[in-house]
C-alpha cells in the first residue's frame, strides 16, 4: 500500500475574507493587541469584522477576524508575532 501525504488545501491569493482565529488568556488588552497586530500586517482589515468569544469558564478569549490575505508571508508573519506576544495560545 502506498502511503499518503495530506497536503493543505491551495490558497488563490488575494483571498478576500480570509479568517484567522487567535485564543488566549482572557486579560486586560488582548483584544486590542490582536487588532494592532492585525492591523499591521492587514492595512485594510475592517474592525466590524472582529468576532470575540469568552470560553466557558471565562478563562480563555477567542477573537476571530476576517482579512485579505495576501499571501503565505504575510500569514506567517501575523502567526509569528502573535505568537511573539506571550499572551496568544493558538492561532487558527
Amino acid at each position: 500500500m502506498s502511503e499518503q501525504t495530506a497536503t493543505p488545501p491551495k490558497i488563490d491569493f488575494p483571498c478576500e475574507r480570509y479568517p484567522i482565529k487567535i485564543i488566549g488568556e482572557s486579560g486586560d488588552g488582548f483584544t486590542e493587541l490582536v487588532v494592532e497586530i492585525i492591523q499591521r500586517h492587514a492595512a485594510d482589515f475592517d474592525a466590524t469584522s472582529l468576532s470575540v468569544r469568552d470560553s466557558k469558564n471565562g478563562r480563555f478569549l477567542s477573537v476571530q477576524v476576517l482579512i485579505t490575505a495576501t499571501g503565505v508571508e504575510q500569514l506567517q508573519a501575523i502567526h509569528q508575532d502573535l505568537r511573539a506576544t506571550g499572551r496568544v495560545q493558538m492561532v487558527l
